[in-house]
This record gives structure tokens, sequence and C-alpha cells, in this order.
């Protein structure tokens, strides 16, 4: 089932638009997870932690899931193909595992310190929440570079349905032209 233009074109927008955001969000958890852990300020620190928690639970599963959703959409409606083309299969399998550390690790992490800062408990290791939203930051800049550059060429699904789509040559039907 191939997508009709405006449809491929508006699953198109919401898929950059969507990932895009994720990114942000990142940047944005990388800074606050920054400030947590290098501040003075109690309040800063509570603050840093409650606004992650809120990014965390509010909004990075859905703008995962939906990245997720219309990357899918796109790789099954247009020709790319999901596992025709390495860089669409690679980004899949990336989307699909930093959703998975977003609600699995990330999450639970961002919730525990949350809870401790405003029982007025210092944070076990505030650092450790620095590493997972640089994590995703590296994986959404390689994401990034991949969907840009298309590398690697077909998978061998992506080779035997190109080659068994190439219709054969009817050499009585061949005429010179010159």
């Amino acid at each position: 089932m191939k997508l009709r233009r405006s449809a491929r074109r508006a699953f198109l927008v919401a898929h950059v638009t969507f990932s895009v955001s994720w990114l942000g969000l990142s940047l944005g958890l990388l800074a606050l997870a920054v400030t947590a852990a290098t501040t003075g300020s109690t309040g800063a620190m509570e603050a840093s932690y409650r606004s992650m928690k809120v990014f965390t639970d509010w909004l990075i599963l859905p703008v995962a899931l939906i990245t997720l959703g219309t990357g899918l959409v796109l790789s099954l409606g247009t020709r790319w193909g999901l596992a025709q083309h390495r860089w669409v299969y690679t980004k899949f399998w990336l989307t699909l595992v930093t959703t998975a550390a977003s609600a699995f690790a990330l999450r639970p992490g961002v919730n525990d310190a949350a809870a401790q800062a405003v029982a007025g408990v210092p944070v076990e290791s505030a650092a450790r929440l620095i590493a997972p939203p640089l994590v995703s930051l590296s994986a959404y800049a390689f994401m990034t570079a991949v969907s840009v550059l298309k590398p690697w060429g077909l998978t061998r699904r992506g080779r035997k349905a190109r080659s068994s789509a190439r219709k054969p040559v009817d050499a009585e039907g061949l005429r010179q032209t010159a």
C-alpha cells in the first residue's frame, strides 16, 4: 500500500515535527539535569527535578510514540519500506530502543529523583540523570544524519524485492534504433 502524495506529506511533516520535538525535549532534560547536579540552591534543584518529571511524565512518551508511529506509516507507505533500506531499518530499531529506554529507564529515574527532592532528601547521584539525555541526543543526532544522508544501501530483502520487480526484456520485441 502506497500513501497518496498529500497523506505522505502530512505524515512526513508530523514525523519531522515530533522527531525534532523529541530532540528538543532531550536537550531541555539535559539542561535541567546539569542544573540540578551543579546548583547549590535546594530550590533550583527541586524545581529542575520537578520540571524533568513533567517532561518525562507528560511529553517524552507521547512524542516518542508519535514519532515511532509516523515513522512506521512512512516506511510502510512509501518506496523506502521498513526492511528494504538499511538506514530505515537502523532508524526504526534505534527509535524503538530509545522509546523503551525513555519509558523504562529515564522516567523511573527522574520520578525517584523528583520524589527525593520534594521530600527534602538529598538526591542520590544526581549526575546519573545527565547521561540518559546525553545518550538520547547523540542517538537523535545520528538518526537525523542518517535520514539526510541515507547511507548503506539496500538490505538483502530490499535487493531481492528490487530484482524481482524488474521486468525481463523481451529480445524479440526489440528493434534496432540506429
